[in-house]
């Protein structure tokens, strides 16, 4: 069976080797859910197949461990592979040169089989959009007044709370996503998109709104905001990004498209309190032209 979904306007296909309801093992793709489109205009589509799971030739590249469980990168001739594992079982794509085409192996009988699937299409999802201008960012995402102001930081850094400090304190403000926003940059300017990927807080709205400010939070016993700008700008939100670093054309798409965001949209460094002042000296500060 096939299923299409269409997040920051790419249209992307799983097609599984089963009847099954995709609705309750991706719950959180069902508002994303459209139309068939055809292939040529697909961002890409993921298939399920007989892939090895020992693939002797595997070049080793990566290794990361998260919440997504145990992450692992390979080189098999012009294709990455990957393998994740959130217990015994080991769930593994492959893609492309392009990530157009992505063939999964897929351990139905793991009990973290739907959380397997969802991490590996937010993995190919975000090495496919870098080839078209745009990236997915470890950050929550508001949305003020129509406009979209995003809040990077490292694990812990309190970016949720940020956000939440936001709601509660600023009349109208509401939450766009809480992990895994998409941004693009459409007809010049910068949109910030909704994805189903919104870590522990269930927030999955297909909206999008003109981005207004990118912040990187960093916990501090005071609460103080600084405009970056240029190469700082950029330091800001390169680690809050998506991308297979071994990838010279991807990193390189990566890297053009964070300097023209760096150009468009207000980037600050927020040291911060979990209080409600930090979230009006933040609000103050990205909107005020003069500083």
């Amino acid at each position: 069976m096939t299923e299409y979904y269409k997040v920051a306007d790419f249209v992307f296909a799983v097609t599984l080797g089963r009847d099954c309801d995709l609705n309750e093992i991706l719950p959180s793709f069902v508002p994303f859910r459209c139309g068939e489109v055809q292939r040529e205009d697909l961002l890409f589509e993921l298939t399920e197949t007989d892939l090895d799971e020992d693939c002797p030739d595997a070049e080793f590249l990566d290794e990361d461990n998260n919440d997504m469980g145990q992450t692992r990168l390979y080189r098999v001739g012009d294709r990455y592979r990957i393998e994740m594992r959130y217990s015994e079982s080991c769930h593994v794509i492959e893609m492309d040169p392009d990530f157009r085409n992505v063939s999964a192996k897929l351990r139905w009988q793991d009990q973290y089989f739907p959380m397997a699937l969802c991490s590996l299409l937010r993995i190919a999802f975000a090495q496919a959009a870098l080839m078209h201008s745009a990236v997915s960012l470890h950050s929550s995402v508001v949305l003020d007044a129509g406009r979209a102001v995003m809040f990077m930081g490292s694990s812990g850094t309190g970016k949720s709370t940020h956000s939440r400090l936001w709601i509660e304190n600023i009349e109208g403000v509401g939450l766009l996503n809480d992990d895994n926003p998409i941004v693009r940059i459409i007809n010049g300017g910068p949109v910030a998109y909704g994805s189903p990927w919104s870590g522990k807080t269930p927030c999955y709205r297909n909206e999008s709104a003109p981005v207004a400010a990118m912040v990187r939070l960093v916990q501090a016993p005071e609460n103080r905001f600084e405009r970056k700008h240029d190469v700082e700008a950029f330091s800001l939100l390169l680690p809050g990004c998506s991308v297979l670093k071994s990838d010279d054309s991807l990193y390189g798409s990566l890297c053009d498209t964070l300097v023209a965001l760096t150009e468009m949209v207000c980037v600050g460094e927020m040291r911060c309190l979990p209080d409600k002042e930090a979230a009006l000296i933040c609000r103050k500060n990205i909107y005020d032209k003069s500083l």
